[in-house]
């Protein structure tokens, strides 16, 4: 069975990290390692670490730049990335091994699922998502990604960029190997869809896609992503 490394970005997400720590903690089968990379340099972080006996990594405040950092030091066969707000189905990690076992993958993600509240738009958007990914768009960072470690290194690992790091990471894997679809689901916190209005956000979530798509940086989109300037990217780079 291949040993797994888990590797977390973290960004003042202490309360979210600490109930994803104590899901891993308590699922039967554990992982070799869990590498947390801290954006924040927050002490509250590194203490909710030394609580459960984890790796704790500061790093610059960019996604890209947290995950290389986290995958550098990992030492498992398998690095399994989570996103710090994610909830685990009940036991994940028999699936992510039987994926290299029986199916020959080099690596693979969870199916997209929305925690709690649960209505009949989530529902349309887990079906949508599913079906992106199925027919060649890039499943994204929260729901789970994993890939050998060797594929890792061969591949280039993540884009060091705020967003959309994990495009080019998943586009070499699939020019590797099989890059699975695992049924099990992870549970992606609603909180910015609640906030922003489920098709809203969808709907400037596609538009980043866009943007990138169409030659915009990720650090430019970031910017316009946290100051809530979505709209400006068809106005003024498309």
């Amino acid at each position: 069975m291949p040993s797994v490394s888990v590797i977390i970005p973290c960004y003042q997400d202490e309360a979210e990290l600490a109930r994803l720590l104590n899901q891993l903690h308590k699922l039967q089968n554990h992982p070799l390692e869990i590498i947390v990379v801290d954006g924040a340099d927050s002490k509250k972080c590194r203490e909710i670490c030394n609580q459960y006996h984890v790796l704790w990594l500061s790093s610059e405040p960019c996604r890209g730049q947290q995950l290389l950092a986290g995958a550098a030091l990992a030492q498992g066969d398998v690095l399994w990335f989570l996103h710090a707000d994610a909830r685990l189905p009940a036991d994940p990690l028999p699936a992510i091994t039987a994926a290299f076992e029986q199916g020959a993958a080099v690596g693979g993600y969870f199916r997209f699922r929305f925690d709690a509240p649960r209505t009949w738009s989530t529902l349309v958007l887990e079906f949508a998502i599913a079906l992106r990914c199925r027919f060649g768009g890039v499943p994204y960072g929260d729901q789970g990604l994993f890939i050998s470690r060797q594929t890792y290194i061969q591949v280039g690992g993540h884009a060091p960029w705020p967003l959309f790091e994990e495009v080019p990471l998943v586009r070499g894997a699939r020019c590797m190997g099989k890059f699975l679809s695992l049924r099990e689901p992870i549970f992606v916190d609603s909180r910015r869809w609640q906030r922003d209005g489920w098709w809203q956000c969808t709907w400037n979530n596609r538009k980043l896609a866009l943007g990138f798509a169409c030659g915009v940086t990720p650090h430019d989109l970031a910017l316009l992503y946290h100051s809530r300037n979505i709209s400006k990217i068809t106005k003024t780079h498309l």
